[in-house]
């Protein structure tokens, strides 16, 4: 059972995340009359890159839904987090204690009862060295912060682009990659190490219990893919990476009756992921 009055209706709950790469940008291209469509519950974006001011036309305020949001305050126009939800949030939290992880807008998480939705938006590190050295200095951080998260009774669900991926089904050119940001051996070990499942690359010996990628629970062994470079014709000949993740505490994984990540149409270098909870 639910046990907190959360946004779920006829016992189940349907999250979406989706790194818009500029909401305005995607909203043009017309993701939310897709998402209107979707029936979904809470909506977790990443990289709006736009100020809340900026978003307050009908366009971006979807009927039936209250828009949270969470800026960057150190580059106007960068990163920045949000959530929509059909249910207004007990609270909502923007700060996790770290002024250059905050500031970029990284984290924003709504809390209804017992139940955290968080949307995340962990660095890239393809940039070059200074930002790869943020991104790792971002996950020694984080990892503690998780597991505090586990630990604590409530049930947590981590949604948005990690920048990682996974395994060797997680992205079409494994080999050519293993050099990449995204695909190092230590970034993998990392993200996995949290992780209990089966579905890593041997890196790691899994926890026995921890946290589990949703969409694993609901498909082990799929092939999909949820970000694409944008040089040359990587979308149209499927080279993609799986990044984008809803992570989520045991018991809240128990309750996953299904997946699906959403390569068309296109609104974004990703692509929306679609998770549905129920009893």
């Amino acid at each position: 059972m639910f046990n907190c009055p959360v946004p779920f209706r006829n016992s189940r709950m349907r999250i979406l995340s989706f790194n818009a790469n500029g909401l305005r940008s995607a909203a043009s291209k017309g993701f939310f009359g897709w998402f209107a469509q979707r029936d979904v519950d809470v909506l977790c974006l990443q990289e709006t890159k736009a100020q809340e001011h900026q978003l307050t036309d009908a366009a971006f305020r979807p009927d039936g839904y209250r828009a949270f949001f969470k800026d960057a305050s150190t580059k106007k126009g960068y990163s920045g987090v949000a959530i929509y939800s059909r249910r207004e949030p007990d609270e909502v939290r923007t700060q996790l204690g770290w002024a250059p992880f905050d500031d970029e807008g990284r984290y924003i998480e709504a809390r209804f009862g017992n139940l955290s939705v968080v949307s995340f938006y962990i660095p890239s590190g393809s940039s070059g060295e200074l930002r790869q050295g943020f991104k790792e200095e971002v996950m020694g951080w984080l990892g503690p912060i998780m597991r505090e998260w586990l630990a604590s009774g409530r049930d947590y669900v981590l949604c948005g682009d990690w920048n990682i991926v996974r395994a060797r089904n997680d992205i079409r050119n494994w080999t050519g990659n293993q050099k990449n940001s995204g695909c190092l051996p230590h970034e993998r070990a990392w993200l996995s190490g949290m992780i209990a499942d089966d579905c890593h690359d041997g890196l790691i010996v899994p926890p026995k219990s921890g946290w589990k990628d949703a969409f694993r629970v609901a498909k082990p062994d799929a092939v999909e893919y949820s970000w694409w470079s944008q040089r040359g014709a990587a979308r149209a000949n499927n080279v993609g990476w799986r990044i984008d993740y809803q992570i989520a505490t045991p018991a809240l994984a128990e309750r996953v009756k299904g997946a699906e990540i959403f390569p068309e149409p296109r609104f974004s270098d990703h692509a929306p992921v679609l998770v549905e909870y129920a009893e």
